[in-house]
C-alpha cells in the first residue's frame, strides 16, 4: 500500500503507465466488476495509526460496521476489529453496493471519533481491499487469518482473549472442538504475508 512512497518518480511513472494500459484506477486496487461471492474486506487507519485504540473507539467501529452491513443486507460471518485495521467476510453480488456502505461508514465513524478526539478533518481511512475467496480451503484460511489477526499483530495471546472479534460466536455455535479442528485442517501459515494490514 505504502510501496508507491518508496518509489523513484521513474518506478513511479512505469507504474502509473500499467495502470492506464490495464485500465485499472491509478492510484486505488482494481475492484472486480460483476463478480460475486464472498469477499475479505480489509480496512486500514491512514498510514497505520492507531486511532482506535481505545477499548470505546474500537467498539464503536465494531458496532457501527457490523450495523452498517446488516442493515445493507450484507451476510458478515466472520470479522475483527484492531486499533489501526479491520477485516470482515462478507457475501455479495454487487461491489459498487459494499464501496458505497464503506464510504458512507468511514465517513460516519471518522466524523465521531474525530469529534470525541477534538480533531475535526483528520484523515482517518486510507482505502479498503477485498478479495474474492476462491473455494472452501481459501474459506476456512480466511476465517481462520481472521481470528487469529489480534496475536499476529501482538495484541493477545489467544484469540478467544480479543473481544473485537466473531470468534466468540463460532465458540458459542460450533464450539472449541470445531475451531481448532478447522485451525489445523486450514492452517493461517503464510496467509496474508506481504499485505500492508
Amino acid at each position: 500500500m505504502y510501496d508507491y512512497r518508496k518509489m523513484t518518480a521513474e518506478e513511479r511513472k512505469d507504474v502509473l503507465q500499467q495502470r492506464r494500459e490495464k485500465g485499472f484506477p491509478l492510484h486505488a486496487p482494481p475492484r472486480l466488476q460483476d463478480v460475486g461471492g464472498l469477499f475479505l474486506i480489509s480496512a486500514a487507519c491512514y498510514e497505520h495509526r492507531p486511532i482506535f485504540a481505545n477499548p470505546d473507539d474500537l467498539s464503536l467501529l465494531m458496532e457501527e460496521t457490523l450495523s452498517a452491513f446488516g442493515t445493507a443486507v450484507l451476510p458478515h460471518p466472520a470479522w475483527v476489529f484492531l486499533p489501526n485495521h479491520y477485516h470482515i467476510l462478507t457475501e455479495t453480488e454487487d461491489m459498487e453496493m459494499v464501496s458505497a456502505v464503506v464510504r458512507l461508514l468511514h465517513s460516519r465513524v471518522a466524523t465521531i471519533v474525530n469529534g470525541r478526539h477534538q480533531q475535526r478533518g483528520r484523515k482517518v481511512w486510507y482505502r479498503f481491499s477485498d478479495r474474492l475467496i476462491r473455494d472452501e480451503r481459501h474459506y476456512y484460511a480466511t476465517l481462520n487469518y481472521i481470528h487469529y489477526n489480534p496475536i499476529k499483530h501482538g495484541y493477545v495471546d489467544r484469540m478467544s482473549a480479543w473481544p473485537w472479534s466473531s470468534v466468540h460466536q463460532y465458540v458459542e455455535t460450533q464450539g472449541m472442538t470445531w475451531l481448532e479442528g478447522i485451525w489445523k485442517k486450514f492452517p493461517v501459515k503464510e496467509y496474508g504475508k506481504g499485505w500492508d494490514w
